[in-house]
């Protein structure tokens, strides 16, 4: 499991993207913990691996 910051030094993109790409529901494998959030890594890499669409805080 990774934190946020964590998660989004991972894919090189900013925490407060990533935190939007989390709340929009874009990022596969989130476990929310009460206030806290994790991201299941496996579940990221595969994702990573299959996506084929726009970086994070891009448009489509």
């Amino acid at each position: 499991m990774l934190t946020v910051e964590e998660a989004a030094a991972f894919l090189r993109v900013n925490r407060k993207t990533f935190y939007e790409a989390v709340r929009l529901g874009s990022i596969p494998g989130v476990v929310r913990l009460g206030r806290v959030i994790r991201i299941n890594k496996a579940a990221l890499i595969g994702w990573v691996q299959g996506n084929g669409g726009p970086a994070l805080g891009e448009k489509q």
